[in-house]
């Protein structure tokens, strides 16, 4: 029985995707074929090349390209649009990476990275309803849409081609990232306390003053102490854009 054109364009995605382990479609010549795989998978190649650099750099032309291969063949992405390639190859990594060469264990973290700061440049994100103004220890701070914490095991913002640690510190890796007024995504490092007080703020609708508690609490460290320097914190971190105010 004839195959039908669906059949025939599924066996034909197969072969393009992993020639090794797909047979392909008959009455279509091996130059051709080997045409569309090389510019589907150059396509996909320069996509992710121009979005993890330092990942590419860093396990140079022969793994690089074993990763990417893998990630063609066996991946299946769950969105059609280019801008989020980078989202689903992170997804990819995330979930353990099956490749013929071996890969370094903080790969995922590092992907993670990179992404982040594509991601926060081209988001269309708008300021929820705020305050300003607002009392920042009896309203409930708000975080600005466009900036994240960041906590990692490995030090992703150290890595590259000559630094390539082979076992994760003792200490994690804390940063923020945000998206300034002129449209440059910025990282920072922050102290321990700080990236607290912001996952915090990230995960839960509490006023500030609750929020300072809570953590005055995690560290045993009487509130009356901590108040005044977590306000402080908090202000400077208005001051800085990162919080918009408090909600309205």
């Amino acid at each position: 029985m004839p195959e039908t054109l669906h059949e025939q364009l599924m066996r034909m995605a197969s072969h393009v995707r992993d020639p090794q382990r797909h047979a392909p479609p008959p009455g279509i010549e091996a130059r051709r074929l080997a045409v569309y795989r090389q510019l589907f998978f150059g396509n996909v190649e320069s996509l992710l090349a121009g979005s993890f650099p330092v990942i590419r750099a860093s396990l140079g032309t022969l793994r690089w390209r074993a990763l990417v291969e893998a990630f063609y063949a066996d991946y299946r992405s769950h969105t059609p649009l280019f801008t989020e390639l980078g989202g689903e190859f992170v997804a990819f990594l995330e979930q353990g990476v099956k490749v013929g060469h071996p890969m370094p264990l903080w790969l995922a973290e590092l992907a993670h990275y990179e992404w982040v700061e594509g991601v926060l440049l081209l988001s269309d994100s708008s300021d929820p309803p705020h305050d300003p103004e607002g009392d920042l220890l009896e309203g409930i701070p708000l975080l600005s849409p466009l900036a994240w914490p960041l906590a990692y095991r490995w030090p992703v913002s150290d890595i590259g081609p000559d630094y390539q640690p082979h076992e994760a510190p003792a200490q994690p890796t804390l940063l923020l990232v945000r998206r300034d007024a002129d449209l440059r995504v910025r990282f920072s490092r922050l102290a321990p306390l700080a990236h607290a007080l912001l996952a915090s703020l990230q995960a839960h609708h509490w006023a500030g003053r609750q929020h300072l508690e809570r953590l005055s609490e995690a560290v045993a460290v009487d509130s009356a102490t901590l108040l005044p320097q977590g306000l402080a914190l908090l202000e400077n971190l208005r001051a800085q854009g990162v919080l918009l105010g408090t909600r309205a």
